[in-house]
Formats: structure tokens, C-alpha cells, sequence
């Protein structure tokens, strides 16, 4: 088979582009684009319908259908399952009044499909509401091709070791950055508070960070922004993996998380740093439950990259230091010195559910466990 490179790609997507979304929006009709998490807990389905106007409140956008089967999540004898709209954001793809719809997915008698963790993320998020529960989650992944070999790293061997990609700039160390700034500026059009990004460890590997937000909207805007960049990825021919550790990366190279930053009313105010203190004892109490469902399948995605080498900590034994990167938990040395701030949970995968690590976080620490 011939092998199309990442630069013979990029002009082609580009044409396309110029050609089709060039032309003006419809002025009054809207595009809505239903996204939804598919069987695996991990990818990502869409499809579009026409409305007459944008609708003015998510609960304006009607509940749609789906075949189930063709998604891991339902048998062909009774396939239907239920899209309902959560979440609105402008279509940066699209433009005009075209519209990205986050929805919850929902069986024949209207609960939650198996991989639908939002509501019981929300019920904690209802329950601790009064406490200004605040997130913030580093979203890492790793640019490939469509054979599932890194951008940047050559088809026969390795690239030269880690220590000149982290933030790296130069076309022998930073590959993709067009993707990159243009995930960068979709996220911004839609609405999605994308607090920054940098080039990683491992070449091809990038991290944008979603936040600040407050309670249920984390879960929401980070599902989003995997949309979008899933979506922007497509259009340059490439694809993005966000598997902690692909197998070609299991030598000398760092994985890929989704650390995880939390802070209530509390933490933040003067002397906060005795409640972020506190907060030990619940996550440690919650470990291994935590480490059950920081990943899709159940841990172990995980044990492959919490091993205690390269800026992670042991996935067996919980543990919390100021400003250790080889820690469960990290105080960032800032937070130390002003006595105030927030905790980083290093544990969560890169191909985590926002819904349920930000619930554990939450219940690890205001709730009874």
C-alpha cells in the first residue's frame, strides 16, 4: 500500500476547506451537530440535522435516535437509543448559527447506556454545589498517521530520545503544531475555556488544558474539545490516539495523562492549604476504587504507564507531595508558598471519562466513603 505522508496531506485538506466552508452560512437555519460517547467509553459519534432557528435553551433541542448496534451499545433486535441534548456550543467548523450538541445517551426505557456516566456525575456535582467545586484537566495525546505511527518519528526506528520535544520549537523536534493552534482557535470559537497548550515529552505528543469550570460543565467542555480536536485532526489526514501508552512508546517514553486539578471555595481562600491537606485522607481511602475507573477499561490502561517512571507515580500505593511529579497527588509549589490554591490528581489516563474522575475527586473528598 502506498503510504501518503503528513505533507502531501495538508494542502489537499486545505483545498477542501477553502472550497466548501467558504461558502456564506445560511442566514437563519441551523446545523446541529449531535455528538455522543459510543460504546467503547472512549470514541466519539456524530451526526447532523437541520433546525429552522437556533434553539434558545438545550432543552429547545428535541431528543433524537440512533442505531445503538452500530455503536457497541445496543443488540440489532432492539437498536434504537435516545440522543438527549446537555450541552450547546457554536460550530467552528460550520460557523453561522450551526451548533456542536453534546447529548447523553439514553437506552429504550430512557436510563443512562452503560457508558453514559454524566448523570451520575451531575447527582455528585448537585450535592456538592455549595462548596464552588472548580476543575481543571491537562489533556495529553499523541499525533498519528493513519497506520498509527506517531507524526515526526521515522518508519524504521526511533527519534533521538526525549529531552528536546517538551516545548519544543523547530521542524526537527515540533510536529503537528498546525493542528495544534488550529484545535487552539476552534475550541475558542465555540465557547470552550481552553486555558492553554504546550508540546510534551515524547515527540508527537501534545497537551491542551480545559478549564477553569465549574462542576458538570468539566465533563462537558472536555468531551467537547476531544470532539473538536478529533475533528481537526480529520481534516489535516491525520488521526490523534490518546491511549496512555501505545505500544511503539513502551521503551524510554513518557506516557500520556489527563492530570486532573480540583479546588473548592475553601482551598482557594486564605489558609485554604489546610483543607487541601484534609483532602488526603479521602483520596487515599478511595485508591483503588480511583484507579478502577481513571481509564475506560477498568485499570488497565493504566498499569501500563503509572509505573513509577517518567513523572508518574506507582499505581499500587497512593502518595502526595509539594511540587513531586512522581506523585498520586501533587501540590504545586506555587499553592505551597501562598498557603491557598488547589491539588493535581496525576492518576487519570489520557483516555479517561472527565464524568467519572471528576465525581470520584469530588465525592474522594466532600463526600462519606
Amino acid at each position: 500500500m502506498t503510504h501518503l505522508n503528513y505533507e502531501t496531506r495538508l494542502p489537499l485538506g486545505q483545498a477542501v476547506i477553502d472550497q466548501f466552508l467558504g461558502l456564506k452560512p445560511h442566514p437563519t437555519k441551523c446545523q446541529a451537530t449531535y455528538v455522543w460517547i459510543d460504546g467503547t467509553g472512549e470514541n466519539l459519534r456524530s451526526k447532523t440535522r437541520t433546525m429552522e432557528k437556533v434553539p434558545k435553551k438545550i432543552d429547545d433541542y428535541p431528543i433524537w435516535n440512533y442505531d445503538g448496534s452500530s455503536t457497541g451499545q445496543a443488540q440489532g433486535k432492539n437498536s434504537d437509543r435516545y440522543l438527549r441534548p446537555v450541552a450547546s456550543y457554536p460550530d467552528p467548523f460550520l460557523g453561522g448559527n450551526a451548533r456542536l450538541v453534546l447529548c447523553d445517551t439514553l437506552d429504550h426505557e430512557m436510563q443512562p447506556t452503560a457508558t453514559n456516566h454524566r448523570q451520575a456525575c451531575a447527582e455528585v456535582m448537585n450535592e456538592i454545589r455549595d462548596t464552588k467545586p472548580w476543575f481543571g484537566m491537562e489533556q495529553e495525546y499523541l499525533l498519528v498517521d493513519r497506520d498509527g505511527h506517531p507524526l515526526g518519528w521515522p518508519k524504521h526506528g526511533f527519534p533521538a530520545p526525549q529531552g528536546k520535544y517538551y516545548c519544543s520549537v523547530g521542524a526537527d523536534r515540533a510536529f503537528g503544531r498546525e493542528v495544534v493552534e488550529t484545535h487552539y482557535r476552534a475550541c475558542l470559537h465555540a465557547g470552550i475555556n481552553i486555558f492553554g497548550t504546550n508540546g510534551e515529552v515524547t515527540p508527537g505528543q501534545w497537551e491542551y488544558q480545559i478549564g477553569t469550570c465549574e462542576g458538570i460543565d468539566m465533563g462537558d467542555q472536555l468531551w467537547m474539545a476531544r470532539y473538536i480536536m478529533n475533528r481537526v485532526a480529520e481534516q489535516f489526514g491525520i488521526c490523534v490516539s490518546i491511549d496512555p501508552k501505545p505500544s511503539i512508546t513502551m521503551g524510554d517514553w513518557n506516557g500520556a495523562g489527563c492530570h486532573t486539578n480540583f479546588s473548592t471555595a475553601e482551598m482557594r481562600a486564605p489558609g485554604g492549604i489546610a483543607a487541601i491537606e484534609a483532602a488526603m485522607d479521602g483520596l487515599k481511602k478511595t485508591h483503588h476504587a480511583a484507579m478502577k475507573v481513571y481509564d475506560p477499561h477498568g485499570g488497565q490502561d493504566n498499569l501500563k504507564r503509572l509505573t513509577g517512571r517518567h513523572e508518574t507515580s506507582s499505581a499500587d500505593n497512593f502518595s502526595w507531595g509539594v511540587a513531586n511529579r512522581g506523585c498520586s497527588i501533587r501540590i504545586p509549589r506555587q499553592v505551597a508558598a501562598e498557603k491557598k490554591g488547589y491539588l493535581e490528581d496525576r492518576r487519570p489516563s489520557s483516555n479517561c471519562d472527565p464524568y467519572q474522575v471528576t465525581a470520584m475527586v469530588a465525592a474522594s473528598i466532600l463526600l462519606e466513603n
